[in-house]
Parts: C-alpha cells; structure tokens; sequence
C-alpha cells in the first residue's frame, strides 16, 4: 500500500490521469519501478507529466510517508478499494483516494448535505438545527464541510439526536479547520462518524481547496439542503455540483428583504425542492424514526433542561451540582443546546460584555459549557 499512497499524494498529475495510469500498469509499484523509455510511450501523459512521475521517483521511497500516516491513524482508501463510497465513483471527477479519520458513511444508509452561509444568521442557524436534527434522527447521515457558520451547525444538528455525521475539509483530514471547531471535530469522531479529505494529512486550508471538495459534499449525499446563501455563496457551487450529479436540491425560503436568502429564493424560483419544515421534508421522505415533535418541534423538554443541573429524567446532575457563583449561574442558565452569542447572553442577563466573556471562559474552563463557533456556546453534555 505504500506505493499506493506514494501515487495518490502525488502532485501535478489529476486523478483522472492517475487513474489512467494505475489501470495501464496495473499497480502503483509497477508506476514506481518504470523505465523512462516505457513512460514515454504512455501517450496520455503530456511531457510535464512524465518529468512529474520522474522527479517524484528521485525523492526518497514511499515506506516513511506511509509510516506517518499510519501514526496519525489516518485511513487511506483509494478509488479501488472496497471501503471506496461507490456513489463517489458514479461522478466525472472522483477523487483518486480518501483519507479518512473515523469511519466512513453507511453504503446503504440515506445521506443528505446541509450547506449555507458562513456569515448566516441566527434564522439560518436554527432551521440547519432543526432539519440535520430531524434526519439525524431518522437515521439519515448528515454530510458537510464543517465551517463556520450553517456547516457547523449542521453536524451539530445531527450529533445532538444522536445520529452520524461526516465532515469532508478542504484541508488534510488532520487538519483542523477553522480551529474553533476542535471541539466539534472531536464530537463527529466520538459519536462514529468521520473526517474526510481527498488531500494528503498535513495540506493546509488554502482557498482554492474548498470549491473542489464540495463536489465530495454533494457526490456522499441524495439531496442537498441549503439553509442560507447569498447569491454569490460558495453553497450555490456545489448545488451546480450536485445539479450535474444528479441529486436532488432543496432550499429554505427566506425574507424577501435577507440578502442572506437571494440564493435559496433564487433556487426555489429555480425549480429547488422547498423546505418548509423538518415535519414536512420527513413526510415527503417517508422517514421514520423520530416522533414528529421530537423531529420537528426544536429541542425536547428533557434536552432544554439537559446539563442544567438535570439529567433529562428529573434526577440531579451530580456534576452540575457544584455550586456556581450568582453570575455564573445568570450566565449558565441562558444557555441551552441551542447556540447562544456573548451578545444574546449579555442582552438577558444585563451584564456588560466583558464580564459576561469571563463567565463564559470559566465555565468553559470547569467543562460547563462549549464553544462551538466563533463567541457562540451551547451547555455541554453530560
């Protein structure tokens, strides 16, 4: 497999040439051994191409970066492997190989994409909640990109029915991104689902990264959900992605006056599926699992009361038992699993900004709550 991973991390070559190229020799380590007289008769590689294979030949074998993968405990699953997602196989420009941490999604599971606005708002927010909650709870994988913003909230979603969700970066799968999001990074792993990235372990975010891993969001799922985009959001990309996949595409209606909702109305104008709500989209889909309040009515009673000092069940919780300071109880008890900002905390409580922020690190700080974006926490669980 070493030979294999050599290939696949192989820059200046497509993995459509790649692909081509294993076929033709039928291993990678017959890629490795060729003589340059062969190579040149490989009439499908151009010139650049072949000094590529040339150079990359000269740079050390591939037993010690294979070594270094193998101790991150990153999983590498190239296109013919077994493991590979065969729905990936079905689109033009599949990626070569998978490295992955965790597991991958079900072969035979649903699969839906949340995806939206970075910048969204706190409408936007909700309904990703809501709808990845619902799915997640029917049993439907949720699949995103894991940034900031409808992407986040969308694992998010999904984990906290208790359901699995897979985070394809446009980064390497070890790398963390952006890295507010440690924490949710660590939650999809806890809870069975998966970091995936078609870019070799150590790659760093850079921008031109991101528009080619959602043709992987939109090629994992059947339909594709966006909560919230602009009409020049990097979201409508992969909806013109998985329009060319052939998945279903739906959208969430917003205020005609929220340039945050020009693109999802314009998709809807556009022929998209409407998302008018969790119960109506689980109707549609035929899903069951989820009761139909607990699918579509927000959060349970037992889950608003969840790490509030109850364990859903009227029992106390022994950790939250500790005795918190007066403010820090104010500030504890605005947050539920809902995502809450410094500002909304501080506008119930009446406390000023940077008092509430110290609050809100120590409770942080003692494991009461979490931040899962940017200045936005939720109640940990317990």
């Amino acid at each position: 497999m070493k030979y294999e991973y050599w290939l696949a991390r192989m820059r200046g070559i497509s993995a459509k040439k790649k692909s081509l190229l294993r076929k033709n020799m039928k291993t990678a380590e017959a890629v490795y051994y060729i003589e340059e007289t062969q190579l040149n008769q490989l009439e499908f590689l151009n010139e650049k191409e072949r000094n590529t294979i040339l150079q990359a030949k000269k740079q050390g074998g591939p037993g010690a970066e294979y070594e270094k993968l193998l101790e991150k405990k990153i999983r590498f699953i190239p296109w013919f492997s077994e493991e590979y997602p065969e729905r990936l196989k079905e689109i033009e420009d599949f990626p070569y190989a998978l490295y992955v941490k965790g597991s991958l999604p079900e072969k035979n599971s649903r699969k839906a994409a949340i995806v939206g606005a970075r910048r969204c708002t706190p409408y936007g927010e909700k309904y990703a909640v809501d709808f990845a909650r619902m799915l997640a709870g029917c049993g439907v994988e949720v699949i995103s990109g894991m940034a900031r913003g409808i992407d986040g909230m969308g694992h998010r979603g999904a984990l906290m029915s208790g359901g699995k969700t897979y985070a394809v970066l446009g980064c390497g799968a070890d790398v963390c991104y952006p890295k507010e999001h440690i924490g949710l990074y660590a939650d999809i792993l806890e809870q069975g689902g998966g970091i995936l990235s078609e870019l070799p372990p150590g790659t760093p975010p850079l921008a031109h990264h991101f528009p080619a891993r959602n043709r992987i969001i939109s090629g994992l799922a059947d339909a594709v959900l966006v909560m919230e985009a602009g009409r020049k959001s990097g979201s409508l990309i992969t909806v013109d992605m998985a329009l060319e996949q052939g998945r279903d595409v739906y959208a969430l209606p917003g205020p005609v006056n929220s340039a945050m909702s020009d693109g999802c109305n314009l998709l809807i104008r556009q022929g998209a599926g409407i998302l008018l709500s969790p119960e109506d989209l689980a109707e549609e889909w035929g899903l069951q699992g989820m009761s139909k309040k607990a699918a579509c009515q927000g959060l349970s009673e037992d889950e608003k009361t969840a790490g509030k000092g109850y364990d859903g069940g009227g029992k106390k919780d022994s950790k939250n038992e500790k005795v918190l300071e007066t403010k820090e109880k104010l500030v504890y008890s605005c947050l539920d699993l809902y995502p809450r900002s410094v500002d909304q905390v501080a506008a119930e409580t009446k406390l000023d900004i940077r008092t509430v922020m110290e609050l809100l690190v120590t409770l942080e700080l003692e494991g009461y709550i979490r931040e899962i974006s940017k200045n936005q926490y939720i109640i940990a669980r317990c």
